[in-house]
């Protein structure tokens, strides 16, 4: 199951690749949706991939997805996921806590960044499989700034300390913040991916109605490739072994 939508991002761009990616597989059959609101197909799928901004589901769906999980789902989080946006009227950008059990189900909640740019990605857990083989490396991407919100497996991360302007909390002490974790619940699992932003010249609208320049950040990397590849074997596994 794909669920691919929101605001501030090319949509259309990120969902045909990670379709072009779950393609490649021939056993994977995949049903797109733009929310969370289909429970029967949530609790039907094998696992679940996201790339969404500002995408919460109700409370009710929330529960659901945290019972498919610790059944065994096994759950691949792009970027936005876990993100909640409010833009005030003093122009600044507020990621209130409004969905906890969403957020502690994911492991963190998105909180600021820098403008995009250039940075360095650390590999934190050079011995486990998801990055075995993985360098340390440099991307132009948003650096997502994340509260922790319950024990995550953290595999790559980032060092951040300075100034995020246009958001409430502007002001970062130096630490590391992950961009690829994992975190097990009962006997399934959430993998995320703080990388992937994506944006064309129409997808600020209505804050903007057209944006300079299209930006694929991260897409434009092979190592990000290699990471979906990697996450996306990762999740369909279970389901591989279960029926060879």
């Amino acid at each position: 199951m794909l669920i691919a939508s929101g605001k501030y991002h090319d949509i259309d761009f990120a969902r045909l690749e990670l379709l072009k990616l779950l393609a490649e597989n021939q056993r994977f059959r995949v049903r797109v949706f733009e929310d969370y609101a289909n429970l029967e197909a949530i609790t039907r799928a094998d696992f679940l991939v996201t790339y969404t901004c500002e995408v919460v589901p109700s409370l009710e769906q929330q529960q659901a997805l945290r019972s498919w999980l610790e059944q065994g789902g096994r759950w691949y989080a792009l970027h936005g996921t876990n993100s909640i946006l409010r833009f005030l009227e003093n122009g600044l950008v507020d990621t209130p806590d409004w969905a906890s059990h969403f957020m502690e189900t994911l492991g963190t909640q998105f909180a600021s960044h820098p403008p995009i740019g250039p940075f360095t990605v650390r590999v934190a857990k050079p011995e486990d499989p998801l990055v075995q083989g993985i360098e340390d490396f440099e991307v132009v991407d948003e650096q997502y700034l994340v509260d922790q919100c319950a024990e995550i497996d953290v595999l790559l991360d980032l060092e951040f300390e300075g100034e995020t302007p246009g958001f409430v909390r502007d002001q970062w002490l130096r630490e590391r913040h992950p961009v690829l974790y994992r975190r097990e619940l009962g006997k399934g699992a959430v993998l995320y991916l703080t990388l992937g932003h994506c944006r064309g010249h129409y997808d600020l609208q209505p804050l903007m109605d057209y944006w300079p320049s299209v930006d694929r950040c991260a897409w434009d990397s092979p190592v990000f490739y290699e990471l979906l590849r990697r996450g996306l074997a990762w999740a369909g596994e279970p389901a591989l072994q279960r029926n060879n």
